[in-house]
């Protein structure tokens, strides 16, 4: 019962989030809406229970773990971003572009944990994750310049990706 609480709770709120400014309930949501709301709250909650709260995803009902993510997300994150957008612009102006597909190695034990750097790197410019290997958590990610050293490697290493911080070790802190 508390999985499908959790789980409507946390989808109902997300589509609050995503709906409001439709309505003149607290100048936020429409009767309607809010109707709506507890619909799909109710529905999703009873599919996804399962999943959502599984005993090794529970780290994401963690608020400590929260606010760690949103910590990574408008720190080193942002930064790392800041950085490969740079790095692309240069390359693109410059023409020195080398792409290919390099399996990463994760280090990652949770599926969220997986998850979260897949979506860092393919947030990241210059970089896409296009597969994960489910037996080992290995990403193969497709980069715009893949240097002769890394070409001969077997497989990199996911804090070989990022350069100034070590971001797959802050999302084992978020994810694990």
């Amino acid at each position: 019962m508390l999985s499908f609480v959790v789980t409507a709770l946390f989808s109902g709120a997300v589509y609050l989030l995503l709906t409001a400014g439709s309505g003149s309930i607290l100048r936020f949501w429409s009767s309607q809406e809010l109707l709506i709301a507890a619909i799909v709250a109710v529905v999703v909650g009873f599919a996804a229970r399962g999943y959502f709260t599984r005993a090794r995803q529970s780290a994401v009902l963690n608020p400590v773990r929260w606010l760690r993510a949103i910590g990574y997300a408008l720190g080193p994150f942002f930064l790392e971003m800041a950085k490969a957008n740079i790095d692309v612009a240069c390359r693109v102006i410059t023409g020195r572009i080398r792409p290919g597909i390099v399996r990463v190695k994760s280090g990652m034990k949770t599926d969220f944990g997986t998850l979260m750097l897949a979506n860092s790197i393919t947030l990241t410019p210059g970089t896409l994750t296009v597969g994960i290997d489910e037996e080992t958590n290995d990403l193969y990610v497709h980069m715009i310049n893949v240097s002769a050293g890394i070409e001969s490697r077997e497989s990199l290493e996911a804090s070989e990706l990022f350069g100034l911080f070590d971001c797959p070790a802050r999302i084992r802190r978020i994810a694990e």
